[in-house]
């Protein structure tokens, strides 16, 4: 019996330690905003590396709005809904490859340069932004009007 104990503990030991270290690398992807004179600010400092980042802010009607910001390869900084028309209800957004944004349901790529530019079909969402000093800047007006893209997405 207490061979079997033994093994229970180590095993489940193993597996904590295993579950914590997947989790140690992926991270958190991402950052919960807390608006401000209804908007949310992020330091442009913060996106100039041509990494997605990824941000959620809770809507007027409750639900966890996820967007990501990045700065393109012609330089300017876009930001747009984890989400899109088509996909939207599967609830999974977009990862970067490289320049591109590809959707993680269908596998459509986008590149940097037409975040914001296009809109419909599989394209991330557009989101109105900007630049107000050394702040990229959303308001809550814009979350809010793109909340029901995030309906679907588990927080």
């Amino acid at each position: 019996m207490k061979k079997i104990t033994t093994i229970i503990l180590v095993t489940t030991l193993v597996f904590l330690v295993s579950v914590s270290t997947v989790l140690s690398f992926w991270g958190k992807k991402s950052k919960t905003l807390i608006p401000k004179n209804d908007a949310v600010k992020i330091s442009t400092a913060d996106i100039t590396d041509g990494k997605a980042r990824y941000f959620k802010v809770k809507a007027n009607d409750g639900i966890m709005v996820s967007f990501f910001v990045l700065k393109s390869s012609d330089n300017v900084i876009r930001a747009a809904i984890d989400a899109c028309d088509v996909c939207y209800r599967s609830g999974k957004g977009y990862v970067q490859e490289g320049d591109f944004m590809v959707c993680t349901n269908c596998g459509r790529k986008f590149a940097s340069e037409r975040i914001n530019e296009v809109k419909g079909g599989c394209n991330p969402a557009p989101l109105k932004r900007k630049i107000s000093g050394k702040d990229l800047v959303v308001e809550m007006k814009d979350i809010n009007a793109n909340s029901w893209y995030c309906k679907y997405k588990k927080q």
